[in-house]
């Protein structure tokens, strides 16, 4: 049975975990209606990809 032979650190640990922390997500102007959007995504103000029209989006009042 795998048991390890000594204790890990909390400086051995801490610096294992250094490459977990959550980061913002990469956002970009749509170039259509100029709406804040994620790459690669349909953006969800006019419902373009692309340059196309994908997704018809209802306004809201």
């Amino acid at each position: 049975m795998a048991v390890p032979k000594k204790k890990t650190s909390r400086a051995r640990r801490d610096q294992r975990r250094a490459h977990h922390a959550l980061r913002r997500p990469n956002l970009t102007a749509c170039p259509t209606c100029g709406a804040p959007q994620m790459s690669h995504r349909v953006c969800l103000e006019c419902g373009t990809y692309k340059g196309r029209n994908v997704v018809a989006v209802e306004a809201v009042e």
